[in-house]
This record gives structure tokens, sequence and C-alpha cells, in this order.
């Protein structure tokens, strides 16, 4: 049976349009903000969620993103609750992807036997895990996988032809392109760097391409999904939560239906692609 991954990719496919992945942080900026959040998602036009696993010191992620992480953490979000925050999705939407999108210290600290079952419980469908490399995959990708777990990799312009099929061996249900080098949030690349770099990762795998990094307007959203099968916005997403918070940093009324309405614009953007 196919999973959520690749029935949701096929249902694109068969749609004949790009994809949207928004990623939020868990707990941001609140527990409950976060839940009205997440449940809203797939009907404001979210077609594969990421989860940020909130951690202390997320060495790959721009201002918004880290901000985003430490205002979960003071509002007392943990691993176990982001977990829990999975299960109660699922109780009300089976068909939307969720992947945890994170760092491994929580999870080695949760124990990898303990996180990985209770995920799949929860009802997760894969990982990203930005700073295990390859090297290191009988750490986690190896565990995850014998779990029914997609492993999802970064795959970068340094990316060269020698490494990437290291890269993209055990990845499966999308590769994740970051398509500019540095921190989250910057520029976005060019229509044309991303066209060449999707036509190049797609001489080395058949998975789905998902572009991200400066993604930030419905306009950024059809480049990218013109040359691949879906945009990435995540540090557009938690910025507009910081935006919708009062001098206390308290959600202001109205954070979640504001944040919804903007992934609704954004998901007006994707592009129309061959079946």
């Amino acid at each position: 049976m196919a999973s959520r991954l690749e029935q949701r990719f096929a249902k694109l496919k068969a749609e004949g349009r790009g994809g949207l992945v928004t990623f939020v942080t868990a707990g941001d900026p609140d527990l409950e903000t976060s839940w009205q959040i997440l449940k809203g998602l797939p009907a404001a036009g979210a077609d594969v969620i990421e989860l940020g696993m909130p951690f202390s010191d997320p060495m790959a992620d721009g201002p918004a993103i880290q901000a985003s992480s430490l205002r979960a953490l003071k509002a007392g979000m943990t691993l176990a609750k982001t977990l829990e925050l999975v299960r109660r999705f699922r109780e009300v939407e089976q068909a939307t992807p969720v992947i945890l999108m994170g760092y491994y210290n929580p999870i080695y600290s949760m124990g990898v036997e303990t996180f990985l079952a209770a995920a799949s419980a929860a009802g997760v469908d894969g990982l990203i895990i930005v700073d295990l490399p390859p090297e290191e995959d009988d750490e986690l990708c190896q565990p995850a996988i014998d779990k029914g777990l997609h492993w999802i990799r970064l795959a970068t312009p340094t990316s060269d032809d020698a490494r990437l099929p290291v890269v993209l061996n055990r990845t499966s249900g999308f590769v994740y392109y970051v398509s500019i080098m540095g921190i989250t949030g910057t520029a976005s690349a060019s229509a044309e760097e991303i066209a060449r770099a999707v036509g190049r990762l797609k001489r080395f795998t058949p998975l789905p391409i998902a572009v991200g990094f400066g993604i930030k307007t419905a306009d950024n959203v059809g480049t990218v999904t013109a040359a691949a099968e879906a945009a990435v916005v995540g540090s557009a997403l938690v910025e507009r939560v910081r935006a919708n918070l009062d001098a206390a940093g308290k959600a202001k009324p109205g954070l979640a239906e504001d944040l919804l309405a903007f992934v609704a614009s954004l998901a007006k953007g994707v592009a129309r692609r061959a079946a």
C-alpha cells in the first residue's frame, strides 16, 4: 500500500499541479495556537506539512525560525508534546502527510527506539534531520526506515555529481532541494537556477523534488512549481506568526486565521504541470 506521501504526490500529478509544503514550528507561539494552525493547514492549501521540532540551538536556521523555536520552548513545548500534536491532528485529518523536521539531539535525548515507536503511533510520515549526514545512517536513518518512516534528505547547490548518489541513497518520499547556500529565510534563487538544478537532480532520482529557502510569495511558489513538484515555505510563515504577537510575545486574536489566509494566498500560486 502506498504511503501518505506517495499518495499525495500521485494526487498532485493526477491533478496536473504543483504542491505546497508548509513549515511551522510545533508549539509556536503556544500549544493551542499551534494546534489551531496545524489543523487548519490542509483546508488552507497545504499539501504536505513540515512540523519543526523545537530545539535550543537550531544552527542551520535563520533568525525567523530560530526565534520560533525559542518561542515554542519558552512556552513549554517538548518533543513529546510535538508527537502528541501530530496524534491529535490524525484524529481529524488522515490524508495530509506530516514530516517532522529538526535536529538529532532531542531525539537522542528521548531515545531512538522510544521516539520512533511514538512517532509511528502518532501518525508521522517521515523525518528530515538536518544534522545527520549519510555517513551516520545507522544512528537514525536506517532504524526510521525499518519503522516505515520516510527519510527525506536535503540536496544543495554544492551537492556535486559525486556526492548526490550518496545523499540520495535511502532517501524516499521526496528530495528537499535547498535552492541557495546559507541559512533559511534568505533570498530566493532565480527561475533559471531552479530549473537547472531540478533538471540535474532528475538525472539521479525519480523522486519528487520540493524546493525551499527564500520562498515568500505566490509568484515565488509559481516559479518553483513550474520546475519542481512542490515549493516549501517556512520562514515566511513563522515570520507571520511573529508579526501577530503582542508586546509580551503572546498571540494576538486572529493569529491563526491570518496565517492560514496567507497560506491560502500562497497556494493560489502553484503552477500547472503535465500530469
